[in-house]
């Protein structure tokens, strides 16, 4: 097959050809932003699942409703090593500036203005220099504290006033939320509480790993009454087939009843290694339909592809006892395991290992999905593992 014309976009976030199986959160999202932009409460959207479902993809599609729907819109990517703050002043320095070029842009605007410096300059103390270029004076006692609990919820109050006084919705998407700490997470929920209950115009659309319902529970009890937490799982077996073959079909390819089910097996219906099982196949075929002859042929090529950027870009982050702790975990199977039993393959007590457990949940490589259980954020990382740690006759790991 032609590879310019091959339909497949394997990539972080990458939009696939076609977007199946996912109507019913997308409908969610299109009724949070209808009813608050006619003033009435609705939860925000917290997605959770595991990486390669799609989370991305949905969080850019939410993000184009949200501005075909008339809302302002701030994206941002959580890290480990910047603060919510640092992330959201610029965004927000921008919305203002965008509002305030609005004809006939009166006080709120310009209080929001102030009370952005009056929050940058607090979060400079514990974060270092940040400058917005804001010829402004900050308003006194207002998002200047330093706690951020106090300061963020006072933020957003005076942003979305502004945006409601020129008759505009906010609508902030986060991606990778469970990467904020605590005390971020509990700030953003808090603000997010006054919103709904002044009723103003300024929702959060964010995703997340499958922790994250938890962590916003501990940071708030109230959290589940704010938000809705959709599970992004994987594709049911078809739509799995439909994220398949609907996009060659337009090229007038198909592929075989066959070939659909390997890949379904293969990938275990997880959107991203669906786009890249297909995008290999498309480039070895040779004719319609394509094959499961063409599938073998691909896996290897996929597989290595996987082991090289997908998985390996995590595994490199490990530690030696990190490694040899999810090493142990693979050789359990891909299905949540208990702690005893990781415990039990490693030779160690339950209580050496928590250390090693939080530090992974802190690299967000697994999750708790019950008490006393864990599992892996990564589809098929377990196979992964088994591959870059083989074991050997003896018994021992190769590193």
């Amino acid at each position: 097959m032609d590879p310019i014309k091959n339909p497949f976009s394997p990539g972080a976030g990458s939009p696939p050809p076609e977007l199946v199986g996912r109507d019913g959160v997308l409908e969610q999202a299109r009724i949070l932003l209808g009813r608050v932009k006619q003033k009435r409460s609705e939860k925000s959207i917290l997605l959770t699942g595991l990486r390669g479902v799609g989370k991305t993809v949905l969080l850019n599609e939410m993000e184009r409703m949200a501005g075909d729907a008339g809302y302002r819109t701030i994206l941002i990517e959580a890290h480990e090593d910047k603060s919510l703050g640092i992330l959201l002043a610029p965004h927000l320095r921008r919305l203002l500036f965008d509002i305030n070029r609005m004809a006939g842009a009166g006080d709120k605007v310009r209080r929001g203005l102030a009370v952005l410096k009056s929050f940058v300059g607090a979060i400079k103390v514990t974060v270092g220099d940040i400058e917005l270029g804001l010829d402004i004076d900050p308003e006194q006692g207002s998002a200047d504290s330093g706690d951020l609990e106090v300061d963020l919820p006072s933020l957003f109050i005076a942003v979305a006033e502004a945006a409601a006084d020129r008759g505009v919705c906010v609508a902030i998407l986060i991606d990778e939320i469970q990467y904020f700490k605590q005390k971020e997470l509990s700030a953003l929920i808090m603000a997010m509480h006054k919103m709904q209950q002044r009723q103003l115009p300024l929702v959060l659309l964010a995703a997340g790993l499958p922790i994250l319902p938890g962590l916003a529970g501990e940071s708030k009890s109230y959290a589940e009454r704010l938000f809705s937490f959709p599970d992004i799982g994987a594709f049911s077996e078809h739509d799995a087939s439909r994220a398949l073959q609907e996009p060659v079909e337009t090229e007038g390819v198909r592929f075989s009843e066959d070939a659909l089910k390997e890949i379904f097996r293969l990938t275990r219906g997880y959107p991203y290694f669906l786009q890249e099982w297909g995008y290999q196949a498309w480039n070895r075929a040779v004719a319609s339909p394509i094959e499961f002859s063409v599938i073998q042929g691909a896996s290897e090529i996929v597989i290595g592809r996987l082991d090289l950027n997908f998985f390996r870009v995590r595994f490199d982050r490990l530690t030696p006892t990190e490694k040899t702790f999810l090493r142990a975990m693979s050789e359990l199977g891909p299905d949540p395991q208990r702690t005893s039993d990781i415990a039990d393959a490693l030779g160690l007590k339950i209580s050496s290992i928590g250390p090693t457990r939080a530090n992974l949940i802190n690299k967000g490589m697994i999750y708790s999905p019950s008490y006393g259980e864990l599992a892996f954020t990564v589809p098929l990382f377990d196979e992964f593992m088994r591959r870059a740690m083989p074991v050997f006759p003896d018994g021992g790991l190769q590193g």
